[in-house]
């Protein structure tokens, strides 16, 4: 029986890295707006000066080609990694599942670090769990997994409908106590209970100017009031992300990515043709819904809850559309040699996916929150692009520099050292000499 140990750089699918650094990559594109702003802005782009036209159609821009894309990939590329995994670790004649769950519980505790202590929107904590379910199904046929992922996301929007109702049902009734309170009428403990409801229910979705002051004020200020602030909505952000949206929209992304992982798709077996045909049906389809999707959402003025019963539903399907197109391009670039060097890069960046999603928070969270820069809700929407190129062109310079000397990046080093119970070889020359 042989030995478990990382996959080595040999061993890699080079075409796996290039689809992993573009997504890492491209989710920065969207994350930078939580990052830069109150996470309503996120939703909402009329907030904080967003309605000069450089403004909104910067929102335009990434909601049509970046909204729930690239994180989209990344949830695929999760999938395709259980099965690459498990697949080699069984044919070096060891038992994946220890080694597997070890690894998603050390995911854990460190995506749940990463969400309290340093950004509020980790989603690492979720791929863990969630991949622990996924890890089930590893051996089913792609059929199998397509069907399955079928049943599973259209779950998130019957779910986000439902929930639509309860929170119009609460608005309403808050208005009504509020209406009671401001006549003068002492609040029973029923009405009372109903207004913390709503507070802490709005500032998502329906914020107001006193909720928005209050953010920025907390943002701009010290690490202590930050964290104090951060960790009761990453509770609730980790609950509501997993049972509301993990599960299904998740779950359903990566037994997609097994599937595709088990059909040669993702590994660059297939023909430029398929590419080809795929990039063009993922456009074809995606690229009308996702335009509709940002006129709907503009012209309902991107109501919390018109967006959680009807207006998310677009983008929810379309981005799905979107996501196999950008493969397909990727893949077709890969397969093609266009960009070779650049194409390189993004290798680079993705066998150091972890690291570099990591350092995305560190960066940033440095640059705008109080105990850094103190930039949080003043740099407008278009300029915050210019953020994200010169992190990109950071991480596209220093990841490849990094494994010319190193065999991984730090924070998989971490993870793979803890997964497999013993310090791996970080060093070139090191691993050689074992």
């Amino acid at each position: 029986m042989s030995e478990a140990a990382p996959v080595t750089a040999a061993e890699r699918f080079v075409s796996l890295d290039m689809l992993r650094g573009v997504a890492v990559l491209g989710i920065l594109v969207m994350n930078i707006y939580a990052f830069a702003m109150p996470f309503s802005a996120y939703m909402n782009p009329l907030m904080l000066g967003g309605t000069e036209p450089h403004n909104l159609g910067t929102w335009y821009f990434t909601h049509i080609f970046f909204d729930q894309k690239f994180i989209s990939i990344f949830s695929m590329m999760f999938g395709a990694g259980i099965v690459l995994m498990s697949g080699r670790t069984e044919a070096k004649g060891a038992r994946p599942a220890p080694i597997f769950y070890r690894r998603q519980f050390w995911l854990v505790i460190i995506g749940a670090s990463h969400g309290y202590f340093i950004w509020m929107g980790d989603i690492l904590f979720a791929y863990a769990v969630i991949g622990m379910l996924a890890y089930l199904f590893r051996r089913r046929t792609p059929r199998t997994l397509i069907i399955v992922a079928c049943f599973l996301l259209p779950v998130t929007p019957l779910l986000n409908h439902g929930f639509s109702f309860i929170m119009e049902e609460l608005q309403t009734a808050a208005a009504e106590v509020e209406a009671l309170q401001q006549a003068g009428e002492e609040l029973s403990e029923e009405q009372q209970n109903v207004l913390k409801e709503w507070q802490e229910s709005r500032v998502m979705m329906a914020p107001t100017a006193e909720d928005t002051q209050k953010d920025l004020d907390v943002h701009r200020g010290g690490y202590a009031g930050i964290f104090e602030h951060r960790v009761p909505i990453v509770a609730s952000m980790q609950f509501f992300m997993l049972f509301f949206y993990g599960l299904w929209r998740i779950g359903g992304l990566m037994l997609i990515g097994m599937a595709l992982m088990k059909l040669g798709v993702l590994t660059g077996e297939r023909s430029a043709v398929f590419y080809r045909k795929l990039m063009l049906a993922g456009y074809v389809i995606g690229l009308p819904i996702m335009a509709f999707s940002a006129y709907n959402l503009y012209q309902h003025q991107f109501d919390g809850i018109y967006g959680m019963r009807f207006g998310g539903i677009a983008n929810y399907a379309g981005s799905i559309a979107m996501a196999l197109g950008h493969i397909g391009l990727v893949m077709l670039a890969a397969k093609s040699g266009w960009m070779k060097k650049l194409m390189e890069r993004f290798a680079a960046v993705g066998r150091m996916a972890f690291t570099n999603y990591l350092m995305h928070s560190v960066i940033l969270t440095t640059v705008f929150y109080g105990y850094g820069l103190g930039l949080y809700g003043q740099v407008p929407r278009f300029w915050q692009m210019g953020f994200v190129v010169a992190v990109l062109a950071f991480q596209l310079w220093i990841s490849p520099w990094w494994l010319q000397r190193y065999r991984f990046g730090p924070a998989e080093w971490l993870w793979r050292s803890l997964s497999y119970w013993r310090r791996q070889p970080m060093r070139l020359e090191e691993a050689v000499s074992r």
